[in-house]
């Protein structure tokens, strides 16, 4: 029998089936993922956030697959055809596709052509000649002519010569033949062993079609097997095909040509004709058995097979796509806050002008502008004069600059302030506008700060992100934010689903003041939703600051399970208790305040005493209701009140002088920020408005399986300049400094084992030109598959 739900997870997840069991009662409950990880521990077992979220999704999917087993054995049952053997089967079905190869032959479907010959009376003609392949099949055939009929299921051809009967009887073994669960599993894993995905120029003999599709050039004719396919390569051939700019298809590594009809049976129809004892021994009804053999393989069993595992591989890319996006998203929006200092947010712009908000510690706008530096005004000197006043009357201590066209000339502008006056111990920083635009133009902008330009609201948000990133970029659709690949092509629930699982698990990671967050914030924190959070910033609004946790059982809406749920995770800064600003739950104060009647302190004096706290034996303290991982948790936060996860603040210093292409020199060695890591490597803003690519195979002096343990979105890396396609706005990098220009590494990655490669390098993202002749060396080759 196949074992429980909870038995199967706790395989999974190596975990204990208690500890699976708490923990789907929890979820089961409405209980939030950061809130088990964070104050269940003891119900769980120290279930962490990943393990979660994985129990989460693969509950999802095992609760799906007992839903459908419960309708398939009731359909089979209602069709009066069901058996114990096949129950068995059944109920030991471990995945969805396993259980609906077993229902195939029992599936409703529309009349086909073998039901049609088994109305025809043809079934015992099929029989015959598949046990005794010693009858000729002709004779056979001709003693089942039949003349048309009507049936309950509509008109019948009836059966009018020899030809029709032996059609009829191999449409009836060829739909047995197809329909079988342990065939159709061998068939499946012989072609994911040796099955070859192979993309063609679509119609390329059409005038225009290869200049059409000159970013997929690399595809016009390509081949790789389909289990060892990256995701970026497979999404990109599936675009193609939408597009109708490739032909994509599978076929069996053996197979390079189509097979001709007389050929010897290949690996699968092989296969077939063993499973159903067929033979080719020169018997009279052999040759025709064999043919049917072929059939099913071609019109049947291989089309079933390619519809299903090219579906599983786009699965399967979608899913490693999602995961790229998600870690990436993850990175940036735990990227280290410059803290609440006093911003000047500059969106640069040429003939639109540079637009300028100043935002003071919160983020509440103070001023706004708009300045002509750069063409066709040039007004550089007024520019300066603008900026100058607005730091003084300010206090500014930052200037946010986004990353857009014309951002190195406002940088410098920046510069150029900050040389001019010292005094004001200004600092410039660049950072990625992704999002400020759609943030923009959104309703909940328009909200926020009504009767404001929607040019400058950008200039706001990029002042605010880079105070706090987390707390700006939960504003902005996290597909908008571009840290991922091929976003519009995977499936958008699925996408969706996990993006914001992220952003909710970032969120409740590093806590939120409750008394400064925007709704859309707060609505990403454990167990609110948009309604409890507008009435949170409705309540602050009427009411004023909130000076206990406490206080929140006030808000309207705000129950004791949502309170259960969000307390630990919202931060009252400054208010009546201190434990109100940290992580520890209120459920836990009666814990705390235990301990300090122990140790016969206040909680002032405790706080942040690393010597006093580090004595404490948790086993002490520990009940029913508290348990060793809480108490621990108590402690560590008692240490440092309120910690952010986040890393310290660091900015990346762009080459002065380095603004453009044009500028770069191969073996430049330049500082920059990772802005998107993909599978096949890494690219980087080093402030030339281009990012340029680290190719996997450059980016550390080991084998690198997965970029991500190397870099991550929003870290400062040193890179060399490797080439630069000043024309195709291409920039090839490494990070590994040692490397000499112009040479192959002798490092580089192991190359991957493909089928019809003629090289061993990544394939293009979104090509934007045809390509030119192979390039002398990996990482440029790279490159120059790689959308600029």
């Amino acid at each position: 029998m196949l074992p429980s739900i909870e038995q199967r997870l706790s395989l999974e997840l190596a975990a204990k089936s208690s500890q699976v069991a708490a923990a789907i009662t929890l979820l089961d409950e409405g209980a939030t993922v950061p809130f088990i990880s964070r104050y269940r521990k003891e119900a769980t077992g120290g279930l962490d956030d990943i393990q979660l979220r994985l129990l989460e999704e693969r509950l999802r999917y095992l609760r799906e697959l007992e839903d459908r087993r419960a309708v398939i054995i009731a359909s089979i049952e209602e069709q009066g055809k069901m058996t114990p053997a096949l129950m068995a089967s059944l109920s030991n079905a471990e995945d969805k596709v396993r259980l609906e190869d077993l229902y195939l032959p029992f599936k409703k479907k529309r009349r086909t052509k073998a039901q049609i010959a088994v109305e025809a009376g043809l079934q015992p003609l099929a029989d015959s000649l598949l046990q005794n392949p010693l009858l000729n099949p002709e004779d056979e055939a001709g003693k089942y002519l039949k003349p048309a009929f009507t049936t309950d299921q509509g008109n019948n051809p009836g059966v009018e010569d020899v030809q029709a009967a032996l059609d009829g009887a191999r449409q009836i073994l060829m739909e047995r033949f197809a329909e079988d669960a342990t065939l159709l599993q061998w068939l499946r894993e012989y072609v994911l062993a040796h099955g070859v995905v192979e993309s063609k120029i679509a119609n390329g003999k059409e005038p225009g079609k290869e200049e059409a599709g000159a970013k997929f050039a690399d595809y016009f004719d390509y081949s790789e097997t389909i289990s060892t396919i990256p995701s970026h390569r497979a999404l990109a051939m599936f675009r193609g095909r939408r597009e109708e700019i490739l032909s994509v298809g599978l076929r069996l590594d053996s197979e390079a040509e189509k097979a001709k009809w007389d050929a010897p049976h290949n690996p699968c129809e092989a296969r077939i004709a063993a499973h159903f004892g067929i033979r080719n021994q020169d018997r009279p009804a052999d040759a025709w058995l064999s043919d049917t053999v072929r059939w099913t393989w071609r019109v049947k069993s291989f089309v079933h097979l390619e519809t299903e595992l090219m579906s599983a591989l786009r699965k399967r890319a979608e899913t490693e796509a999602i995961d790229v996006f998600a870690r990436n998203l993850k990175a940036l929006l735990l990227a280290a806050p410059a803290g609440p200092r006093v911003t000047i947010g500059l969106d640069p712009g040429l003939r639109t002008g540079v637009k300028v908000a100043v935002v003071d510690a919160t983020g509440k706008v103070m001023e706004t502008a708009v300045i002509y530096p750069h063409q066709p005004k040039n007004d550089w000197d007024g520019s300066l004069h603008v900026l100058e006043k607005l730091a003084e009357k300010y206090k500014v201590s930052l200037i946010s600059i986004g990353n857009g066209t014309a951002s190195r000339e406002t940088d410098k502008l920046a510069k150029d302030l900050i040389k001019l006056r010292p005094e004001l111990k200004l600092t410039s920083v660049v950072v990625s506008e992704a999002g400020a635009s759609v943030y923009s133009a959104s309703e909940f902008a328009s909200r926020e700060l009504p009767g404001m330009d929607v040019s400058l609201r950008g200039a706001v948000s990029i002042a605010r992100r880079l105070q706090d990133p987390l707390a700006e970029l939960v504003k902005v659709d996290p597909k908008s934010i571009g840290v991922g690949q091929y976003q519009h092509d995977v499936g958008q629930t699925h996408l969706a689903r996990s993006l914001d699982a992220v952003v909710e698990d970032c969120v409740n990671a590093v806590g939120v003041d409750v008394n400064t967050a925007s709704q859309l914030l707060l609505e990403r924190v454990s167990g609110l939703n948009s309604t409890v959070a507008q009435s949170i910033v409705a309540y602050r609004d009427m009411k004023g600051m909130f000076t206990s946790r406490a206080s929140l059982r006030d808000v309207p809406r705000l129950g004791e399970k949502t309170f259960e749920q969000a307390a630990g995770f919202l931060r009252i800064m400054h208010g009546d208790n201190p434990l109100d600003a940290s992580a520890v739950h209120p459920e836990s104060y009666p814990l705390v305040q235990k301990i300090l009647a122990d140790l016969k302190q206040d909680i002032k004096t405790v706080i942040g005493n690393n010597k006093l706290l580090h004595s404490l034996n948790p086993s002490k303290y520990a009940d029913e209701k508290y348990g060793i991982p809480t108490i621990t948790d108590i402690l560590s936060e008692l240490e440092k009140p309120g910690r952010d996860p986040r890393p310290e603040f660091t900015t990346a210093v762009f080459k002065e002088g380095v603004n453009e292409i044009k500028d770069l020199r191969a073996d430049m060695i330049l500082e920059g920020v990772v802005t998107n890591v993909a599978a096949f490597g890494a690219f980087v803003d080093i402030g030339v408005h281009q990012d340029g690519l680290v190719h996997i195979s450059s980016l550390a002096d080991r084998f690198v399986k997965d970029p991500h343990s190397v870099v991550k979105v929003g870290q400062v890396v040193k890179v060399k300049v490797m080439e630069i396609d000043e024309k195709r706005k291409r920039i090839a990098l490494t990070m590994r400094l040692t490397d000499a220009v112009g040479q192959r590494s002798q490092r580089e990655n192991k190359p991957e084992q493909r089928v019809g490669r003629k090289d061993d390098l990544p394939r293009p993202e979104q090509q934007q030109q045809k390509p030119e002749p192979k390039p002398a060396n990996a990482m440029a080759a790279a490159f120059a598959r790689l959308k600029g």
